[in-house]
């Protein structure tokens, strides 16, 4: 039997544009959102001048590991690469249908072409396949707590 799964996976560069919000779900899973907007700039040959294109907003949802990091490590206003699985949301809401777009992210990390990051120097240096328990058990032994309001998040992305 083969399972084909046809998600619409992209990577996209831009800047967040809101503070981070820890939430959990019902069953208690931990997870991190925040808003990016993807800015086009172009170079008009007519002109001989950058010029500001299309944004693009997106919703994006951190799980499982990204939790720790990107509640760490990310602000509103920094510079971010985000990679993950793109869709729409839709819902009527006073009888109008509305919709958003989102994306569940599975890699975050600052634009190093518009930052200078530094990188945490706890690294594991395990065999990744030796590594034992499930991503919900690593983010139980994680010893740092993200607060619910980021105006606590310290970031260590400098632009």
């Amino acid at each position: 039997m083969c399972l084909l799964v046809l998600d619409t996976n992209v990577t996209l560069v831009g800047t967040v544009i809101t503070d981070l919000r820890q939430r959990h779900t019902g069953e208690g899973a931990r997870f991190v959102k925040f808003r990016m907007a993807s800015n086009e700039r172009r170079f008009d040959r007519v002109s001989q001048e950058w010029v500001d294109g299309d944004s693009l907003y997106v919703n994006v949802t951190c799980w499982r590991r990204l939790v720790k990091g990107v509640g760490a490590a990310l602000g509103k206003g920094d510079p971010v690469i985000v990679v993950g699985r793109l869709y729409t949301r839709e819902w009527e809401q006073d009888g109008h249908r509305r919709s958003s777009i989102e994306m569940d992210a599975t890699a975050v990390g600052p634009d190093l072409a518009r930052c200078i990051a530094t990188i945490d120097g706890s690294r594991n240096t395990a065999d990744a396949d030796s590594a034992a328990g499930s991503d919900e058990e690593l983010i139980e032994a994680l010893p740092v707590e993200v607060p619910d309001d980021a105006e606590g998040i310290g970031a260590t992305v400098t632009a």
